[in-house]
């Protein structure tokens, strides 16, 4: 394989150690659902690391765009397998999940448990209102990079109506950027060619021990081999062992179904989800999804985390043959890896053949335009999470756009407005870090909580 010139150190001057140590913070510091996600990565890896460029960055998040499951974890793992291989994209992907995983887990015990989780409201408080900030800082800075001329600022503008006013689903827009961006590449590349394969700023050497030579049947067969198995053998097993109609292996398999059919973001299946866990499988009791969507909002890591708890919730209900807490654990793990798993198969089976494809003119000028439409529903996702962070009145907010177009300004939030405001300043003008914006939040939300107790 020819080696790129290259304006940097290259990938294996980053040591595993030193990845590993960022792939941790960004797990531990990931809320805000796929737009803050993919907002902090952004941030940590292009603006303050520079270890990928941003066209870079960009290529990898137009594949992970089109795949089903949480683009934002699977943009993770494979920037971790760009600089570290198989390890480097494990080490990324599990971290960017476990905290979530752990989190998510106290909370829905507690939940069990208590049925009372103000406290835990209120330390995320501040730190959901800060991290608007970072996702809105982040669509800027994103959209002014990417999109280089007015038929890319028309793609996005058009992606964000489309999915925002129009409620079209999320892989028909995908689709029609793509073959937008096919059409003009062949007709018109000096206008639809703008991510022009690789840029003095934007290489990083890919090791050759983790990049295929060529297009032959090794690379996927073994791939597939490897992932296969892990994804479906614990469900044979749970099958073999508990029967097909335990709760555990139903959602095994449930899980498993959703993992395949989750274009768009975790909003785009919950309803489905919500529908099945409460009228077919009576998992969850009606009120219960949406708690458990505020408790995944509230903790790092995919908001797809909310199977987890209806995981959880439906194996304590139907507990037999283990204790009520040992069953819900248990299908706490089984709905997380089976939701999970895939995504490593996605990448790990796809990405050597997506960075193959950098340098072709046509392919370039699709995914220029399909990352112009993914402007647009990052911009989308903003919009929602804003409308979600600054008015009290979430749940009736949540899929109305109605609402979201005229939301309920007695339930506007003016304290999140202003910790929110406070945190865009500190960034853009002090210059404070992100972790420092995040702590002072998080300060804040406590003393609003705790006056607004008293």
């Amino acid at each position: 394989m020819t080696t790129p010139v290259m304006a940097r150190a290259p990938a294996d001057g980053i040591s595993f150690g030193e990845a590993f140590r960022v792939w941790l913070k960004i797990g531990l510091l990931s809320f805000g659902g796929p737009a803050g996600q993919i907002a902090l990565m952004h941030r940590i890896l292009v603006e303050e690391r520079r270890w990928v460029g941003e066209g870079r960055f960009l290529h990898a998040l137009n594949y992970c765009m089109l795949l089903p499951g949480p683009e934002a974890m699977q943009l993770a793992t494979y920037i971790g397998w760009l600089l570290h291989g198989t390890r480097g994209g494990l080490a990324a992907g599990v971290l960017f999940v476990l905290p979530g995983f752990i989190a998510m887990l106290v909370l829905s015990i507690l939940y069990a448990l208590y049925q009372d989780l103000g406290a835990v409201q209120g330390l995320f408080f501040g730190l959901k209102a800060a991290v608007l900030a970072v996702v809105v800082e982040a669509v800027i800075r994103i959209g002014r990079r990417a999109l280089r001329n007015r038929v890319q600022v028309a793609i996005a503008a058009l992606a964000f109506v489309a999915i925002f006013f129009l409620q079209l689903p999320f892989p028909l827009i995908v689709f029609a950027a793509g073959l937008a961006g096919l059409l003009g590449g062949r007709y018109r590349p000096d206008v639809f060619y703008v991510l022009k394969g690789h840029s003095a700023d934007d290489e990083i050497i890919i090791p050759a021990t983790h990049v295929p030579a060529g297009h032959g049947w090794r690379h996927p067969v073994r791939i597939v081999s490897v992932w296969l198995p892990l994804w479906f053998v614990p469900i044979a097993f749970l099958g073999a062992t508990l029967g097909a109609e335990h709760v555990l292996t139903l959602e095994a398999l449930f899980f498993s179904k959703a993992a395949v059919v989750t274009f768009g973001g975790a909003y785009a299946v919950l309803a489905y989800i919500a529908q099945q866990a409460v009228e077919v499988y009576y998992w969850l009791l009606p009120g219960e999804m949406l708690d458990g969507l505020g408790l995944a909002e509230t903790t790092p890591g995919p908001l797809i985390m909310v199977t987890q708890f209806v995981g959880f919730m439906g194996a304590l209900r139907f507990p037999e043959p283990f204790s009520p807490l040992t069953a819900a654990v248990l299908g706490s793990a089984i709905t997380t890896w089976v939701t999970f798993v895939p995504c490593f198969l996605w990448i790990f089976l796809g990405a050597p053949y997506v960075e193959r494809v950098r340098d072709n003119r046509i392919l370039g000028s699709a995914l220029s335009c399909i990352t112009a439409a993914v402007v647009g529903v990052i911009l989308n996702l903003a919009v929602w999470f804003a409308v979600h962070t600054l008015f009290a009145d979430v749940r009736e907010v949540r899929f109305s756009i109605v609402r979201l177009l005229v939301p309920d300004w007695t339930s506007w939030n003016i304290p999140a407005t202003l910790i929110a405001a406070s945190a865009f300043l500190a960034m853009l003008t002090l210059r404070w870090s992100m972790l420092r914006t995040l702590g002072a939040a998080v300060a804040l939300g406590l003393v609003v909580h705790y006056l607004a107790l008293r």
